[in-house]
């Protein structure tokens, strides 16, 4: 699909990535690659896109319900939506990036969950990754202001359990310590003169989404 719209998924032999997106079921909270195992009622699964297109890469995931899914998971994929629109909205110049990351650990704890620390968000455009790191969580270190012009992904990724994370031999797939469940949600985000302007947001002719009533 997108050959056909003259683009390239950006993943694709990334780091030598061997397949076009991440498809992360469950516990698996980033990275997945997609393999023979079938979704099964009550899974959660995150589904992250990125490609490339006339010079610039764009980057993408939401977290999607098969069939009928619990409702702890259920909570956990909402407050994980919520966490990345908090951070969303503090966005415009003068911010600090690293402001961003406690206010998504505060909605995430006051719900019960933690955020991972060991992947972030980061900046996107001409290159797939680039400055600046984003963390997602509260004391972080990291460096630099908004300004009008920078590009951008908020991509928290929010656990039912543990924030600590382990990596499957094939390098790539992130899953939690525990086994508990994992969900993220990603916009790309460009800060403008007196706010942001969301690049990945849904159309007014997209289909609904199924996360409208939770």
């Amino acid at each position: 699909a997108t050959i056909e719209r003259k683009a390239y998924p950006s993943p694709l032999n990334y780091y030598n990535f061997p397949k076009s997106v991440c498809t992360s079921v469950n516990e698996v909270i980033c990275h997945g690659i997609p393999d023979q195992r079938k979704l099964e009622d009550g899974d959660i699964v995150n589904i992250d896109i990125s490609l490339y297109k006339d010079g610039f890469h764009a980057d993408l995931n939401k977290t999607y319900f098969v069939g009928e899914v619990d409702e702890a998971s259920k909570k956990l994929v909402k407050t994980t939506r919520e966490c990345l629109q908090k951070a969303i909205d503090m966005v415009k110049p003068g911010t600090k990036y690293r402001d961003l990351g406690a206010a998504i650990e505060k909605h995430a704890k006051a719900n019960g969950f933690s955020v991972v620390r060991t992947y972030c968000g980061h900046g996107v455009g001409k290159m797939f990754h680039s400055a600046p790191n984003v963390p997602h969580y509260a004391s972080n270190r990291a460096i630099g202001v908004m300004k009008a012009g920078h590009v951008f992904t908020i991509e928290p990724m929010i656990n039912a359990g543990s924030y600590d994370d382990q990596t499957w031999r094939d390098g790539w797939t992130a899953v939690t310590v525990d086994g508990k469940r994992s969900a993220q949600f990603e916009h790309a985000i460009l800060v403008t003169e007196t706010g942001y302007e969301v690049l990945t947001c849904r159309l007014p002719t997209s289909p609904k989404s199924h996360l409208d009533g939770i």
